[in-house]
């Protein structure tokens, strides 16, 4: 059995209420507009985590290099992520794994959102945050495998 490396077990470990020193870092890193909407949204994703039934405690670490939300306890989500637009200055986004439905939901939801493909919802830092639209967002996100197994029990 492969043992994970011990900074990919310190990013395991890290649950709500934990800093991890890693993560921390590459919220530093970006420009401060985009940091603070970032930090912003980050909040949002845990309290969103904390309002919803059936998510548990979320663990926070980096996929791909970007922060990343997912729910170990429950196994009742899809990876949330989060990060700035690099080709873009002061955009930034909220990714969802492009194989599910859930990008295509949002934009029957919400058609006022501007997407990614189907993998994103964009954002630009000068703009008003669409915090109810996005709330519901990551709710469905952290929540998607709960609906999935809802709908094969009822077969």
């Amino acid at each position: 059995m492969k043992t994970p490396t011990s900074k990919a077990a310190s990013n395991v470990a890290k649950r709500v209420g934990h800093s991890d020193p890693v993560v921390d870092a590459v919220f530093d890193a970006y420009p401060k507009s985009v940091k603070a909407r970032l930090l912003a949204l980050r909040r949002l994703i845990f309290d969103t985590a904390k309002a919803t039934k059936g998510v548990g405690a979320l663990q926070e670490t980096l996929k791909w290099g970007q922060p990343s939300y997912l729910t170990p306890e429950t196994k009742s989500g899809s990876t949330v992520r989060i990060d700035q637009v690099k080709p873009v200055p002061g955009q930034y986004a909220v990714y969802f794994h492009c194989q599910t439905n859930l990008v295509e939901t949002f934009r029957e939801l919400y058609p006022e959102l501007r997407y990614g493909g189907n993998r994103c919802i964009l954002l630009n830092a000068d703009d008003k945050v669409p915090e109810a639209a996005l709330r519901h967002c990551v709710a469905l996100a952290l929540t998607y495998h709960l609906g999935k197994r809802k709908s094969a029990s009822a077969k």
